[in-house]
């Protein structure tokens, strides 16, 4: 919950908003000679920073951040447990997105060349058939293009409001100039670029 605390209910009984105003369920922690790179990635989506466990979870926290249609972000937003086969089995996803007509998509992250064998998959099918029934979308997202990914790193260092005055960001003429205002406007949708 958002004070820290844990409560326990039926898949069927959570709403988005309930996880959404929650901690996220893990921290990034980090560790000397560890393979990830966990951080603090500040979203311009929420205002404040989102966790990430991984540079690619980190390149899908940008990609949400960018979109539009995307209106929360939720990091390592809660502890699925089931029984799965016999088997007591347990999932944290990666991220929860809430989008602007509130239909909810829970992401997790995995490397591609992970995604080919069977545990992996399995471990992965069973939360993704859960949400589904539950109406939520389930993504596993494995990267994107990496000029798509290089161009939205450059324009993330322009998402912060407040950067540029906004009577400056009004007077900015929709012609695809190259300051720093058309970046700024390019990140807020105010202005329409390709990104590929």
């Amino acid at each position: 919950m958002a004070d820290g605390s844990e409560t326990s209910l039926l898949l069927r009984q959570v709403r988005a908003r309930q996880v959404t105003a929650a901690v996220p369920w893990r921290k990034a922690r980090s560790a000397r000679g560890q393979a990830h790179y966990p951080g603090y990635f500040w979203s311009a989506t929420m205002g404040a920073h989102v966790i990430y466990e991984s540079r690619l979870e980190l390149a899908r926290l940008l990609l949400a951040d960018f979109d539009r249609d995307v209106a929360v972000i939720a990091a390592q937003p809660f502890l699925l447990q089931a029984r799965v086969g016999g088997r007591a089995r347990r999932h944290v996803p990666d991220f929860l997105l809430v989008h602007a007509d509130r239909s909810v998509q829970v992401v997790n992250v995995k490397p591609a060349s992970r995604l080919a064998d069977p545990l992996i998959a399995e471990a992965l099918a069973w939360p993704g058939g859960l949400f589904e029934a539950h109406g939520w979308q389930h993504e596993i997202w494995s990267g994107a293009d990496p000029v798509v990914l290089s161009n939205l790193r450059f324009l993330a260092g322009y998402r912060r409001p407040g950067l540029l005055p906004e009577d400056l960001l009004d007077e900015v003429p929709c012609c695809g100039c190259c300051g720093s205002s058309a970046w700024q406007l390019t990140w807020t949708a105010a202005l329409t670029q390709t990104v590929s």
